[in-house]
């Protein structure tokens, strides 16, 4: 990685949809050179996909939470359980293994607060695996990056 990828990868992560051609023109590189340079970052898994960024507001997500998770058992088979527990359910939009007094903190988001009482009952309440479930309700994101 030299400044020229780090300057495609800052450019990329504001927008990735940045036509080539000016992406070449902001880091100071040839189109045909800018394109192989992305490309290779690609191949090598730097760069892992593109995204489109939604608005909740306009999909019915009207409540964000993050909960913290602390489980019955620390064991691998219990951690893996829990995982496979959460891993497909459509609340749960992003789930990290952290470290500190629980071992998951869970970003959820629901269409309102009846939403949630439900997925915190139906799903969280429902799987052996949970010892305690803290929830730390979004008021506001004046920075998400996401």
């Amino acid at each position: 990685m030299d400044k020229f990828d780090e300057k495609i990868l800052h450019a990329l992560k504001s927008n990735g949809r940045l036509p080539n051609v000016e992406l070449a023109e902001r880091v100071g590189l040839s189109a045909s050179a800018t394109l192989r340079r992305v490309q290779d970052l690609e191949r090598k898994g730097v760069i892992q996909g593109y995204r489109a960024v939604l608005d909740s507001n306009q999909l019915g997500i009207g409540f964000v939470a993050y909960v913290s998770i602390g489980l019955a058992s620390h064991s691998k088979k219990a951690q893996q359980q829990f995982e496979d527990h959460v891993r497909f359910v459509d609340e749960v939009v992003e789930c990290h293994n952290i470290t500190g007094a629980n071992e998951y903190l869970l970003r959820v988001e629901t269409r309102d607060l009846v939403s949630y009482k439900k997925f915190h009952a139906d799903v969280l309440g429902e799987c052996e695996q949970v010892k305690s479930i803290t929830t730390m309700v979004v008021m506001d994101s004046p920075k998400d990056e996401r």
